[in-house]
């Protein structure tokens, strides 16, 4: 019996598909499948190139050897934008090429790459490299399938493009025929599209735009007689920016001859990856403009936040001048945030503003870089250096953290896998809560005098992020944590912890934090992919936002009460995110997190 892909899992073939399918199937099946890893579909416009790739995508799943993994339509996108949306598809996030191809390279899982309508790649300015598809082919897709475990078909039209590549097998051609596409009626209607509609005044109105007016006015400006001054005029226009096309932006911004308002080129930089996902509505697009804008382009800033009058999420401030390791907020000081740099220096911070104050001595002076912060006092702090050693400041020899810090060292010498790899707190200060390399996490109430822990093993891999509420009236403990292995886990600590985790990802959370609110408590989970997940927990209700910069650290503290809102403002938070590349806070409605539409998380 044969083991290969069964031609009856996929729609029943017709035309084209009935004439190549066979072949496409019988490429996909080639055993071993490093004999041939391209398959280039090739021919005319119009003659079902695109439906051929349709009706095998349609059914792929049906076979491990035909499973695609990421599909992308190179159609109008240039080498980043691919690598954003591969990026995505492949659970890694929005990367840059270049990043993209070092995480596959250490990714040795098999993968199968969709491409359509190559041909008719690129964008921007003509003579620009970014509006040419053999850069594509060489910044991504040629070093893409360079790597032994990937696989590819790509839709090549009549053109050259990946002819000749070596070290990826036989390449198998499908030639599906010349017979050449013509519409007038199609061209016709997608010239009225392009109308834009304006105020009296004569400003275009880009919230009432057709979508095909937005993706393409750039495209037209760069047609224009004076084709630079057309485009300047455009990303100048705020509304553009929140309306158009991310990628032909992105595409026009990287001509250095087109003039741009100040800083929007870093702005645009580091808001297209996100920007260029279709599932974000317009005020999702203007606050992650909003907080990609706030160091950059402080004008186009403050264009922009009355737009987000009412929603849900909005950047305060951010500033990519220090590297932050490690967030804490102060129990007691409301509004403090403790910040630890990558040389184990401590500082106090205003959550409000970003400003840091005061710097804290610490005993543990010279500690390699800081992984993890419990911050118990205005000047007390357990540490969790990167070597997994638990180190105390600002507290007197012989005191509670000095015990926890010398209980887990113990534990180390005696069994590795004990280390301590992730350290968190309770927003009041009380309990710090420990997360170890055998995956359990260790509970310890401040207060209480404890000399051993409460443990349990939550987890079947190293813990990476772990946070804990007091619940209130209770005496009890609610400890969130997250490991290697993509689980997130609850565990009440009067009971046994739940079976089953309440997410499980292919993806790596990076750093937690949790904050009572007046709708319930929240747990803020930061991933490697760039998202930033959202819980309300008493619900399971979450909401998915786009991580601007790389997220080590998070914390949390309540905002600021607002003299006429004060019902409204018990639902407010300050939400602090640190990396490698700096901070910046979001001010969150926990009234509006979950009852706004928002992307699936």
């Amino acid at each position: 019996m044969s083991t290969g892909p069964d031609i009856t899992q996929w729609p029943p073939p017709d035309g084209v598909t009935a004439t190549h399918g066979p072949a496409l199937l019988e490429w996909a099946a080639c055993v071993p499948p490093e004999k041939s890893r391209l398959c280039l579909v090739r021919g005319a416009r119009g003659s079902g190139k695109s439906q051929l790739l349709a009706w095998f995508l349609a059914g792929s799943a049906s076979h491990p050897s035909t499973t695609v993994h990421a599909t992308v339509l190179a159609e109008g996108l240039f080498a980043d934008a691919v690598a954003w949306e591969l990026g995505r598809q492949l659970g890694y996030g929005p990367l840059a090429p270049e990043r993209l191809l070092e995480r596959l390279a250490v990714d040795r899982r098999p993968l199968f790459v969709l491409v359509v309508d190559l041909h008719r790649s690129g964008r921007g300015p003509a003579d620009r490299p970014a509006a040419d598809p053999t850069t594509l082919v060489r910044d991504l897709l040629a070093p893409l399938l360079e790597l032994p475990q990937t696989r590819a078909v790509v839709e090549v039209g009549d053109t050259a493009f990946l002819d000749g590549l070596t070290d990826v097998g036989i390449v198998t051609t499908i030639d599906v025929g010349d017979e050449p596409f013509t519409d007038a009626g199609a061209a016709a209607t997608a010239e009225d599209d392009l109308l834009l509609p304006r105020t009296p005044e004569g400003r275009v109105r880009w919230d009432e735009a057709s979508g095909t007016a937005r993706e393409h006015a750039l495209d037209r400006a760069l047609a224009a007689p004076e084709p630079e001054s057309a485009v300047a005029r455009l990303v100048s226009d705020p509304g553009f920016l929140v309306h158009g096309s991310t990628v032909s932006i992105a595409a026009c911004l990287a001509d250095e001859r087109i003039p741009a308002p100040r800083g929007l080129r870093q702005t645009w930089e580091l808001a297209a990856p996100h920007l260029s996902d279709a599932q974000y509505d317009t005020t999702e697009r203007a606050a992650v403009l909003h907080a990609a804008a706030l160091e950059s382009s402080p004008l186009l800033a403050r264009y922009l936040l009355p737009l987000l009058a009412d929603h849900a999420w909005t950047a305060v401030w951010a500033r990519q001048d220090t590297a932050v390791s490690a967030l804490a907020a102060v129990p007691g000081k409301s509004g403090t945030i403790l910040v630890a740099d990558p040389l184990g220096s401590l500082f106090e911070m205003d959550a409000g503003s970003g400003r840091y104050g005061v710097s804290i001595p610490q005993t543990a002076a010279g500690l390699p870089r800081l992984d993890g912060m419990a911050a118990w006092s205005e000047h007390g702090a357990l540490l969790l250096s990167d070597t997994g050693a638990l180190h105390r400041t600002g507290e007197e020899p012989g005191g509670v953290l000095g015990r926890i810090a010398a209980h887990h060292g113990r534990a180390a010498l005696a069994h590795a896998d004990q280390r301590p790899s992730a350290l968190g707190q309770s927003p009041c200060g009380k309990v710090v809560v420990i997360g170890d390399e055998q995956g359990s996490v260790h509970v310890w109430r401040l207060e209480a005098g404890e000399t051993v822990p409460l443990s349990r093993v939550l987890h079947p891999a190293p813990v990476t992020a772990v946070t804990c509420l007091a619940l209130p009236g209770e005496g009890q403990t609610l400890v969130m944590s997250t490991a290697l292995d993509g689980t997130v886990r609850l565990w009440k600590t009067s009971a046994d912890p739940m079976p089953r985790p309440v997410e499980q990802r292919p993806a790596l959370a990076t750093a937690m934090t949790a904050e009572q609110t007046s709708v319930g408590p929240l747990l803020a989970v930061a991933w490697n992919d760039a998202s930033l997940h959202l819980w309300h927990l008493p619900s399971g209700r979450v909401r998915a936002v786009p991580l601007l910069l790389p997220c080590s650290s998070l914390a949390c503290t309540p905002a600021p009460a607002v003299a006429d809102e004060p019902a409204h403002s018990a639902s407010r938070l300050r939400l602090m995110i640190g990396g490698s590349e700096g901070s910046y806070a979001l001010s969150l409605d926990a009234a509006r997190l979950w009852s706004q539409h928002s992307p699936a998380a």
